[in-house]
């Protein structure tokens, strides 16, 4: 469990606690389905890291609900979009190994995350990644539910393959933005996890 999930969760565990020692049943057990969902939430597992030469592995558990080419910061890229709903593991992975080149805060709306139009609306940060299966830029997006995204790492930074790198609160969107050429191994509706799931091979790196 990463540890914001302490911070959470172990108040609403007390409170269940306190309510349940003073006989007040009804809001100790309302207490007690709340910790144990923020907890689960807040889970950490360990995954088998994909070692195929270019391979680019899925930044986060969910679901895959989009997958095009656009325009982003002057060049043309295809993008994958992941949905993650609450029920999913929210910690966020490396797509490659490579260097944190820039991290971008944007502010924004806090659309339903499954939209489309949540990869441009919604609050985002952005970070790019460079190694020797090239640029990887990867955005996490905010939700309907999700308030706050938090990122670990610095400009400077190098990652290994599926390092975690942060996560998002409640429900989210990730999207990975990579250079044309990428095979993509996965199609919309796939269900993927963070750092073992290969979502595809870049055509440098291969």
């Amino acid at each position: 469990m990463v540890k914001e999930g302490y911070a959470y969760g172990l108040p609403l565990l007390l409170i269940s606690g306190a309510l349940f020692g003073l006989h007040i049943f009804i809001p100790a057990v309302i207490f007690l389905i709340a910790a144990l969902f923020v907890l689960n939430f807040f889970r950490n597992p360990e995954r088998n890291i994909p070692a195929e030469p270019g391979a680019l592995v899925s930044p986060a558990d969910g679901r895959v609900v989009q997958i095009t080419e656009e325009e982003f910061e002057g060049q043309r890229m295809q993008r994958l979009s992941i949905f993650m709903s609450p029920l999913d593991v929210h910690v966020n992975r490396s797509p490659i190994a490579g260097t944190v080149r820039k991290v971008r805060y944007t502010p924004g709306a806090f659309r339903v995350a499954s939209r489309a139009e949540a990869s441009v609306e919604n609050e985002q940060n952005t970070f790019t990644i460079e190694g020797e299966q090239g640029t990887v830029h990867v955005k996490q997006i905010a939700g309907a539910l999700a308030r706050r995204i938090v990122f670990w790492k610095r400009p400077g930074d190098q990652l290994a393959r599926g390092e975690r790198v942060g996560l998002i609160k409640f429900g989210s969107r990730v999207d990975v933005l990579a250079e044309a050429g990428t095979e993509w191994r996965v199609r919309v509706g796939d269900s993927v996890k963070a750092g073992s799931t290969i979502l595809g091979f870049t055509k440098r790196g291969a």
